[in-house]
C-alpha cells in the first residue's frame, strides 16, 4: 500500500512552493496531497494582482477545519509535511492524533513561543502590526529577498518570487499567538522531526531548538536537524533534495516506506 504525504503551505505561498517535493516524493512511491489554503488557489502571480478582499480575515482555525476534515476522510493517517505556519499545523494535527508522523520545517511556534532574535521580532511585528486593521499583506520582491529567501542572489530572488510568492492575511499569524496554536507538549505524540535553516530570519534556528526542547515525553520520537547556509526559502533554494532526502529517509525509518512499483523511476 503507498503512503500518504500531506504538504501544507506557509504564509506568503500556496501548494506552487510543493512542487519539486511532490515530484521527489512521488519517484519514492508515495501518494501526495498539496492542498491550498482558503484565498490561496491558483497562480500566485494572479493572486498578487488580485487580491482577495476576503483574504485578510482569514485565521489559523480556518485553514486547520477543511484541512483536518478532509485528512479524516483519507483511509489511513497520513505523514504531514509542513513549512512555517504550514509547520505549526503539522504539530497541531499531531497533537490532536489525526497524523502518523510530522515534519515541521522551519517552523512557527506554538504556546505564544519566542526567541529573541532580533529578525525575529522586526518581521513578526511588520506582520501583526496592529495599525494595519483587517489589510492583508502584499508580498513584493524587496521584502522577499531582504527577508524570506535572503540567501539568494538577485536573479534567483527574483525567479523565486515570480514563481511562488503570494498575498496573505495578518490574522493568520495573529492566531499563531492565541490559544488556536496551543499543544500540551508533554503528552505522548507520534515521530516528530523538526527542521531548521541557520540563515532563516523568519522562523530563526534559535526558535526551532527551542520548539524541539519544549516537547518532553521520554518515550516520543522528537528529532531536530539545522541545514546550514539556508534561509527560510529551504524547500525551493539550492540544495533542496538534501533537505528532501533527508526528510524522506526519516519518514522511512519511523513509519516505513511504502511498497514502490518497479516501474517508478527512481531520483
Amino acid at each position: 500500500m503507498k503512503k500518504t504525504i500531506v504538504f501544507v503551505h506557509g504564509m506568503f505561498q500556496n501548494p506552487k512552493s510543493w512542487e519539486k517535493w511532490i515530484s521527489f516524493f512521488e519517484s519514492k512511491g508515495y501518494e501526495c496531497i498539496s492542498p491550498a489554503w482558503p484565498y490561496h488557489e491558483g497562480e500566485p502571480v494572479k493572486l498578487r494582482n488580485h487580491i482577495s478582499e476576503n483574504l485578510g480575515n482569514l485565521v489559523l482555525d480556518d485553514i486547520i477545519t477543511p484541512l483536518e476534515t478532509m485528512i479524516l476522510k483519507l483511509d489511513e493517517k497520513p505523514i504531514v509535511i509542513g513549512h512555517s505556519v504550514g509547520g505549526l499545523i503539522a504539530q497541531l494535527l499531531l497533537a490532536r492524533g489525526t497524523v502518523s508522523a510530522a515534519v515541521a520545517i522551519c517552523s512557527v511556534a506554538p504556546n505564544n513561543m519566542i526567541t529573541f532574535d532580533w529578525s525575529f521580532f522586526k518581521n513578526a511585528a511588520t506582520i501583526a502590526n496592529p495599525l494595519k486593521g483587517n489589510e492583508p499583506i502584499p508580498m513584493d520582491l524587496e521584502t522577499f529577498k531582504g527577508a524570506f529567501a535572503n540567501t539568494l542572489n538577485d536573479d534567483e530572488a527574483q525567479f523565486e518570487f515570480e514563481k511562488t510568492a503570494t498575498p496573505d492575511s495578518r490574522n493568520v499569524f495573529r492566531s499563531c499567538m492565541s490559544d488556536s496554536a496551543d499543544i500540551d507538549v508533554e503528552l505522548p505524540h507520534a515521530p516528530l522531526l523538526f527542521l531548521s535553516a541557520s540563515e532563516d530570519m523568519i522562523c530563526p534556528a534559535s526558535l526551532i531548538e527551542k520548539e524541539h526542547k519544549a516537547y518532553t515525553d521520554e518515550n516520543s520520537v522528537t528529532d531536530i536537524k539545522e541545514f546550514s547556509g539556508r534561509s527560510h526559502y529551504i524547500c525551493n533554494e539550492t540544495g533542496w533534495e538534501e533537505v528532501a532526502s533527508f526528510t524522506e529517509e526519516w519518514i522511512a525509518n519511523q513509519v516505513g516506506k511504502p511498497l514502490v512499483n518497479e516501474n517508478i523511476q527512481q531520483i
